[in-house]
């Protein structure tokens, strides 16, 4: 499972009221308040000829939403009342209403346009003679009334439910989709997070059987013939059985996504070719699990894997794609047996200079399952063999390819990841920061590389077609500047500067220059965060606009389609270029829309993640009340200060009532809480040692007090 580090530039975790977060709010609306504020002459009177504006709601967990008046560069306020059972990511129609709160305008919705979801996670509770299901997802502001619950729906359990009916000024009414377990439990709390987003942990019997009936037929030609490919299929490909070729991936991954392989070309094939090289060159393949050989477009499996989008990966377990007989056995680059792959193999100098490329369908068999680990050991150990031979000059071709892309301008936004050890029930038993070796840049780096290369290989077929062929790329627009003034009165504060053009603009190397000037600072990881939240999403595109963060002029996902539904895309495009297919120009819009649902999945994944991760650091933290650790304050608000541990990355509240010594109050400004007498400073970034005095793993808070 090769990584292409392009999804560090998606969502990224903000902790929840913090300044970080109201430096967010000011352009992306999520800002909370700390008091409700009710008015009704607001909630009656609408402007007359009252403008009305459409867009996404966003609802915080106070029960007020957000719209962005695309105008006027603000947000309208719409109070509880006024929602009028519109929902957060609604699309909707807000009607503007007299007057201000605080200096914000209002509004009321006046239509529900589009529905983001009706289904909701939560906990069956009693109230009175009924059940209702309390949602966990907090910006859900109703408790959804059961009127007919199943049997096994009892109180204190968590359930997937579905809002039927809500009529304005009504309470929403729903009926139990499927009854998890008793809530608290590992397995139940984890479901939860799965389908809380969207995704289903198991498969609908027909895709299931689709899977199993491929595989059965790749099982029995194996027995019979030693291979599970025809043979007839095998002369149709260039044959890479016998390179020297392997994997390398996570020590508990399951699918195999991708595979390299490595030699050196004698100087004779080199001069047969007619390269202008001063040098050695070498035959470097990146191959890739073909995906689209077993899934058909219009299958079962081609539908499934269209709703899901994306494999969820939580912090104990992956929710796949496909089915399991496929994502980690026919599909995954196993060693030792032989694979079908899609392969992009390039004739590249040690520079990293690309002389010739090669696209198409291939068979492979890897040599060997290499984990980071003993990847990195190979490189820096001192045996002698192909295979070292192989990764110590693939390491020193993605050190260059790496510089280069540094040189162009590629912004860097490497951050700690935290991993857990778990025990048999799922309770953490350890929590770390991952290692990130130079066989993790590696392996980004060739599939960085492929993925670009493809790219411009549809480029190219669109500018030949007149423009009439269109493709999936992965997209990163360029920052916005108003954003990237508040990016820079943001790190000033936290006594540092960014860079900016004349024009206001900020390019990748004046990032990058950042992110040099703050490395090993307390403050790193938040002035990183608080860039990535600066800056545009990446997002899936028929548009090519390029890639800001990878300062790529092309670039798209095709090295992961076991785990993503674009790469698979991208291969069936691949191959009717190759084959040169004629392009159904009513497949345009379908595309579009394949590639806006895609981004909608994958961020609802990273939520997942986010949450299953978040859920663990809680409970981990939950069995050491009344330890001691030392933190980094990472928010500020009129309520209290956010600490992360420095170690696991667990963020908590300090209340500021829980400040010894002094009154506390916010000083927005410098982004600070300061004591009224003393003028004792608690400011964003600074080390801070902390104890742990609460746990809420319902609501996955942590409460802390500074010692």
């Amino acid at each position: 499972m090769g990584d292409d580090n392009d999804n560090l530039h998606s969502d990224v975790f903000i902790p929840k009221h913090s300044l970080l977060q109201l430096f967010i709010a000011r352009n992306w609306k999520t800002m909370c308040y700390s008091t409700s504020v009710k008015n009704k002459r607001f909630q009656e009177k609408p402007e007359k000829r009252a403008l009305r504006i459409r867009g996404v709601l966003s609802v915080n967990s106070r029960a007020v939403g957000f719209i962005e008046d695309p105008k006027k560069r603000d947000d309208i306020m719409i109070e509880t009342p006024n929602l009028a059972t519109a929902l957060n990511r609604d699309e909707v129609e807000v009607e503007l209403l007299k007057g201000k709160i605080r200096g914000r305008r209002t509004g009321r919705v006046a239509r529900v346009l589009k529905r983001a979801k009706m289904k909701f996670v939560g906990t069956i509770e009693e109230r009175g003679t009924r059940l209702v299901l309390v949602p966990d997802d907090f910006r859900m502001y109703a408790p959804i009334v059961l009127p007919k619950p199943p049997r096994d729906a009892h109180k204190g359990y968590k359930a997937l439910a579905e809002i039927k009916e809500w009529n304005i000024g009504g309470e929403p009414q729903g009926a139990i989709l499927k009854v998890i377990g008793k809530k608290g439990e590992h397995e139940v709390e984890m479901e939860s997070i799965v389908l809380e987003r969207g995704f289903e942990s198991s498969f609908p019997r027909d895709v299931e059987a689709e899977a199993q009936k491929i595989a059965e037929e790749a099982r029995r030609l194996e027995s019979e013939t030693g291979s599970p490919i025809p043979q007839k299929e095998m002369e149709k490909r260039r044959d890479f059985r016998t390179a020297t070729l392997f994997t390398i991936d996570p020590a508990n991954a399951k699918d195999f996504d991708d595979a390299l392989s490595f030699r050196k070309l004698p100087l004779s094939k080199v001069n047969g070719q007619k390269l202008k090289v001063g040098g050695a060159v070498y035959e470097i393949g990146i191959h890739i699990a073909d995906v689209s050989h077993y899934v058909r477009e219009g299958a079962a499996l081609d539908r499934e894997a269209r709703e899901r989008g994306t494999s969820v990966y939580l912090v104990d377990r992956t929710i796949p794609m496909l089915p399991h007989a496929l994502s980690n056995d026919l599909c995954s680059l196993n060693p030792n047996v032989d694979r079908l792959a899609f392969s992009a193999v390039f004739l590249m100098d040690e520079h990293g200079r690309v002389y010739t490329r090669w696209f198409g369908k291939s068979v492979i068999h890897s040599k060997k399952r290499l984990t980071y680990e003993s990847a990195q050991a190979l490189i820096d150990g001192s045996t002698k063999s192909d295979l070292v031979e192989a990764m110590k000059k693939l390491n020193a071709i993605a050190k260059n390819l790496r510089a280069e892309k540094a040189r162009k301008g590629a912004i860097d936004f490497e951050r700690d990841e935290v991993g857990f050890e778990l025990d048999e029930k799922g309770c953490p038993l350890r929590v770390f920061k991952k290692k990130r070796l130079d066989t993790h840049k590696l392996i980004e780096e060739f599939m960085l590389l492929a993925n670009r290369e493809v790219a411009e290989c549809f480029w190219k077929a669109t500018r030949a077609s007149g423009g009439k062929r269109s493709f999936i790329y992965r997209t990163h627009d360029l920052p916005d500047r108003e954003r990237l003034e508040q990016l820079s009165v943001f790190v000033r504060a936290l006594g540092h500067d960014l860079p900016m053009q004349k024009d206001g603009r900020v390019t990748g190397k004046d990032l990058q220059a950042l992110f040099t000037a703050v490395e090993g600072h307390a403050s790193e990881s938040l002035i990183k965060t608080a860039a990535i939240r600066s800056m545009a999403k990446a997002v899936y595109s028929t548009k090519n606009i390029g890639h800001f963060g990878l300062a790529f002029e092309y670039y798209t996902h095709f090295t992961s389609p076991i785990r993503r539904y674009p790469d698979l895309l991208v291969h069936r495009s691949l191959l009717s270029i190759l084959e040169q297919h004629p392009f159904n120009p009513q497949k345009l819009v379908q595309l579009e829309r394949m590639a806006g649902d895609a981004t909608q999945k994958e961020i609802a994944a990273a939520e997942a993640e986010r949450e299953s991760i978040k859920l663990k650091q809680v409970e981990y933290m939950q069995k050491r009340i009344g330890e001691e650790f030392d933190g980094i304050i990472s928010g500020v608000t009129e309520w209290g200060i956010y600490v992360e541990e420095k170690e696991t990355r667990s963020e908590g509240m300090v209340k500021l009532r829980d400040l010894s010594g002094d009154y506390f109050v916010l000083d927005e400004g410098s982004y600070a809480v300061v004591g009224e007498r003393t003028k004792k400073r608690y400011s964003l970034g600074e080390r801070v040692r902390f104890k742990v005095v609460g746990a809420d793993v319902e609501r996955k808070t942590l409460d802390y007090r500074l010692v």
